[in-house]
């Protein structure tokens, strides 16, 4: 009985049982545990407040085992979320940015620079397309920065996509307002200056527009009504939008001079190619709508396919669409005497004396146009209380805006407050303001879904024990013993395993049989394929395995990641700042190309000679990490590329958020009370020297004061079995 007692004790502990252990050596083995765990106890306690502090700030979001599982309702099929994500996109850009980019930055060559703002922001909607696939919860960069960077990053670019809404939405409003009042020939400006107020005080408008406030109210209204009544609002706004643009294409051909484009007017590219680039970065802001699309992923009905293919439908459309209307409008009239604040409908009335029925025609299209801006206002309005629910949700921000009223399945209050502050934002500031500070907070979160990407992507696999770290959760009532019990099952499993191979092994080296040589051959090589996410690569293992061998699974990817980022951001530093403002030598301005540049190129292959995570499930980015690599350098270029002045209030508005993260955020996590609650109970297996084995449950109290420690035999204790 004592021998068997023993032999149970070991296969606890995750010894052979091909080998006897008596009490005295267990003994050995858990003293020799708790003096190495007493040891490392003694080490941390020097550093541990930097260290807790550390693991709060980059602590990962635990995803539940039903991701599908929501208080939402889950209604919008893929043409839904497509239309969203043209609704979102087809309307600014067309009515806003194209007359302003054209005279102010780039001339004709708005068409590049809509172009190449196209393709940054299809390897931008991939990554957006494989985590909204991946994790089809809602919001967006905020949700997937959660569960692969690390919490305090995920509320930066949570509180960034807030305001990114908050602007897009307001910037909107004040074109729809613009348009409307050019129609009436700017009375509602002259009547409101001239009845209500005027003031004249920096970066904020000249009057207050009380009908773009009134607009953004009025859909939030509707929007509170639920998903399916702001689906078929948008559907509907979304094919009148569309049966303008084909309006604007048709005619603006017919109406086409091409002596615009000549060197009479200024040539094609009268900015040259900064023009174009800074053109660029201003003009993501009409590619920002795809983003609703991840955003009502936790709505869709089936989101692992449609996530991906409304993506990929809505991004097509609408950077055809941006592309076709620029070309037309630089072709109607010169691109210096375009009318920013309403390029379009200007272009079309100074080209429509030359048959005078088209002006009827033209103003009922112009009446349409104030519809077509609605449906970006939806788009807006739908994402943003979305964004503000998760990270309330989370315990990230204030709970109430987390509260979904159990009739129309939304969350109302957090619709009614940021529209109403929509609306405020509106009301005081002027379109170019607004248009300028929101490109950046796009980009950011550009860059950090990509390198989202990448970090996932190549992240070791976590088992389903492991509640800190990101993994998938487990359940709830599993105490801590039970998950000891079943990692030292798993190890006995894996003992019992190999052991098995190798005597496979010596039997098939008995025989020396051609057909075993060949089947123990075949199982050599499933085993050296078969590898774990965030090792190398067996190819490169003769080459790099010297130098990389000894590494833990994911930490060159990590390490790589990292350089990446600082070399992408110093070489494009060196590209914006390099000529004009340090006027650099060329030698040396040549010399940090090169040398970031192979540092970004060695990071990127560093990366892709690890083994990556493979999903057949679901929609997966191509050529990572190559597409997200070059996304992430193409984004921080154009981030670059703003001004100054888009630096500083950014910089304001993160001051703004970290005082919010810092004073409620990291006390109300959820993820922080899930560790709290993970550590109130510590378990231990203590083997006496009757060889009986007891469970030990400690009670974790801060520092300097006693631990309440309850001892209590196992359930089936080994000397009864």
């Amino acid at each position: 009985m004592q021998g068997s007692s023993s032999g149970d004790s070991g296969c606890l502990l995750g010894l052979s049982d091909s080998e006897s252990y008596g009490p005295g050596v267990i003994c050995f083995y858990i003293i020799s545990f708790l003096n190495l765990d007493i040891k490392m106890a003694s080490c941390v306690s020097g550093c541990s407040p930097v260290m807790r502090f550390c693991q709060k700030l980059n602590r990962l979001k635990t995803l539940e085992d039903d991701v599908m599982a929501t208080s939402l309702k889950r209604c919008l099929s893929t043409v839904d979320l497509a239309l969203l994500g043209v609704g979102g996109m087809v309307g600014s850009g067309l009515y806003v940015l194209t007359g302003t980019v054209a005279k102010d930055t780039a001339g004709p060559a708005v068409v590049v620079s809509f172009i190449i703002a196209g393709v940054a922001s299809l390897m931008a909607a991939l990554c957006y397309a494989e985590f909204g696939a991946r994790v089809p919860k809602t919001g967006s960069a905020y949700m997937f920065t959660y569960v692969s960077v690390g919490e305090i990053w995920a509320f930066l670019i949570g509180w960034n996509v807030i305001l990114e809404y908050m602007i897009g939405g307001a910037a909107v409003a004040r074109a729809w307002s613009g348009y409307l009042d050019s129609i009436f020939n700017h009375r509602i400006q002259n009547f409101t200056e001239s009845h209500v107020m005027r003031w004249d005080v920096p970066f904020l408008a000249h009057y207050p527009d009380l009908l773009a406030a009134g607009i953004l109210l009025v859909a939030s209204f509707f929007i509170s009504f639920g998903v399916r009544v702001s689906s078929w609002l948008n559907h509907i706004f979304s094919a009148v939008s569309m049966a303008v643009i084909i309006f604007i294409l048709v005619f603006g051909f017919i109406l086409a001079d091409p002596t615009n484009w000549s060197a009479k007017e200024g040539g094609f590219a009268p900015f040259g190619l900064s023009g174009i680039m800074a053109g660029t970065a201003t003009c993501f802001y009409a590619f920002v709508g795809f983003d609703v699309i991840a955003a009502s992923s936790e709505e869709a009905s089936n989101p692992q396919r449609a996530v991906p293919a409304a993506t990929a439908i809505s991004l097509g459309l609408a950077a055809t669409a941006y592309v076709l209307v620029s070309t037309v409008l630089t072709l109607l009239v010169p691109w210096h005497t375009l009318d920013p604040n309403s390029a379009l409908s200007d272009a079309f009335f100074r080209r429509g004396y030359s048959w005078a029925g088209f002006i009827v025609a033209f103003t009922r299209v112009f009446l349409s146009f104030s519809l077509a801006m609605n449906t970006v206002l939806l788009s807006n309005l739908f994402s943003l209380p979305r964004i503000v629910y998760a990270m309330a949700e989370d315990g990230l921000f204030f709970s109430v805006f987390s509260r979904v009223n159990p009739v129309t399945k939304v969350p109302v209050i957090a619709i009614l407050v940021f529209g109403s502050l929509m609306a405020i934002l509106a009301l005081i500031f002027d379109l170019e303001a607004l248009v300028q500070f929101l490109s950046i907070g796009t980009l950011l979160a550009y860059t950090f879904v990509a390198a989202s990407v990448i970090v996932l992507r190549f992240q070791p696999e976590k088992s389903s024990g492991n509640t800190g770290g990101g993994g998938i959760k487990t359940d709830a009532s599993s105490t801590p013993s039970q998950n000891q019990s079943s990692q030292q099952m798993d190890l006995v499993a894996t003992t019992n395993e190999s052991q098995t191979f190798a005597q496979d092994a010596e039997g098939l080296k008995e025989y020396e049989s051609f057909s075993d040589k060949l089947q123990l051959v075949e199982r050599q090589k499933t085993v050296t394929e078969r590898r774990a996410p965030g090792t190398l690569k067996a190819r490169w293992e003769p080459y790099l395995g010297r130098f990389l061998g000894d590494c833990e699974p994911g930490e060159v990817v990590a390490f790589s990641v990292m350089a990446l980022m600082v070399s992408g951001v110093s070489l494009c530093a060196v590209l914006v700042f390099g000529n004009n403002q340090l006027h650099l030598p060329v030698w040396s301005f040549t010399l940090l190309l090169v040398v970031f540049s192979l540092v970004f190129l060695l990071s990127l292959c560093l990366i892709w000679a690890h083994e990556q995570q493979t999903n057949q499930k679901t929609f997966q980015v191509p050529l990572v990490p190559f597409v997200p690599g070059f996304s992430i350098l193409l984004n921080v270029f154009l981030m670059l590329k703003l001004s100054p002045l888009t630096w500083i209030r950014f910089t304001v508005w993160v001051a703004a958020g970290l005082l919010v993260y810092f004073g409620y955020g990291i006390w109300h996590s959820k993820e922080g009370l899930r560790e709290q609650q993970g550590q109130d109970v510590a378990a231990r297996y203590v083997v006496l020297p009757s060889g009986s084995l007891v469970e030990t449950v400690q009670n974790v109290q801060p520092e300097g004061h006693t631990h309440s420690t309850h001892t209590s035999p196992l359930e089936n204790p080994p000397n009864s079995r």
